[in-house]
């Protein structure tokens, strides 16, 4: 978990960019605390107001993450009312996430920003011992979430 301090401090720099934040992330790899609560308790702690926050604590995967925040913030905020969505998450796997966006909620436009708490700059990922692990895991991840029709790729020529 500790990326997500990183994740919470550029989501308080991007304040400005979203009426609300949806935060999605229940509690993974032998944790008690929901992820989604670790990261809103950091944003409350710094001065995110708590009424501009939505919370799936439920989610274990990234697939759970859009299916499950798709549903709340439908249900929370309307249907038609989400025209655009601001992914915010780790450098290493943001194509993974906008691939599952792609699959499971493709209608808002998506923007994406990468947080690097790895102390390189992205394009020397290769030179960090956990970025380059990272960065090789979703090498094998893809390719087998695509097969299992978890993802859907990318059109990287559309606006």
């Amino acid at each position: 978990m500790h990326d997500l301090p990183a994740i919470a401090d550029y989501v308080l720099w991007q304040r400005g960019m979203f009426p609300k934040l949806l935060i999605s992330g229940g509690a993974t790899a032998g944790q008690a605390e929901p992820e989604a609560e670790v990261i809103a308790a950091r944003l409350v702690e710094k001065g995110m107001p708590a009424e501009a926050l939505l919370l799936e604590r439920a989610a274990t995967n990234t697939g759970e993450n859009v299916i499950f925040a798709r549903r709340l913030a439908e249900h929370a905020l309307g249907k038609d009312s989400i025209e655009s969505l601001l992914v915010i998450g780790k450098v290493c796997s943001m194509r993974r996430y906008l691939m599952t966006l792609e699959r499971h909620w493709p209608q808002p436009r998506r923007f994406a920003c990468a947080v690097n708490y790895f102390g390189v700059a992205r394009e020397r990922w290769h030179e960090h011992e956990e970025f380059r692990r990272r960065v090789l895991a979703e090498f094998t991840k893809i390719p087998a979430y695509l097969e299992q029709g978890f993802l859907r790729e990318l059109d990287l020529d559309a606006d």
